[in-house]
């Protein structure tokens, strides 16, 4: 499957696509290095994503709710939750719980809500990291870094956080 890497001002991030569109993105992770000898010449429409990314990541807030995803290989309950948060824009937050009743399903639903984005194949662009707990709490962030980097992202997009 075709995939680049590139950096950003929080570090190195990976996307990887197919013709249906893209497969999977990876949020900077201190253990990931440039590994050219196995990467594609990213088409123009991924190249656009990668600069909206920079951008993003530098401050300058993107809306990814336009991009082609290929949801062939998600499964159909974790197809919904993410295209619900795809929903959550920049600078707000939702629950887990408004995730599951926007579903048609009753808020205690939420923890296989919580179970769906922690499946995300698209973090930052399918913004996860925008779910918190009911009480406001940060919870749940299966990316590189846990919770400090879920934090860190809602921090970049200007959101109202609690503060302990």
């Amino acid at each position: 499957m075709p995939h680049a890497t590139f950096d950003t001002p929080l570090g190195t991030c990976a996307i990887a696509w197919n013709d249906s569109g893209v497969t999977r993105f990876l949020l900077p992770d201190p253990e990931r290095r440039h590994s050219s000898n196995t990467e594609a010449d990213p088409p123009d429409w991924v190249r656009a994503i990668i600069a909206r990314v920079q951008r993003h990541l530098a401050g300058e807030t993107q809306d990814f709710s336009d991009v082609r995803f290929d949801f062939s290989r998600v499964p159909e309950f974790v197809r919904a939750v993410l295209k619900v948060t795809l929903r959550i824009k920049a600078g707000t937050t939702a629950t887990y719980g408004d995730i599951a009743l926007a579903l048609g399903h009753l808020p205690g639903a939420s923890r296989a809500v919580g179970a769906a984005l922690g499946d995300n194949p698209w973090p930052l662009l399918i913004p996860c990291h925008r779910i918190v707990a009911a009480s406001g709490h940060m919870t749940g962030f299966s990316g590189p870094g846990g919770v400090a980097t879920k934090v860190k992202l809602l921090a970049l997009e200007g959101a109202q956080l609690l503060a302990e």
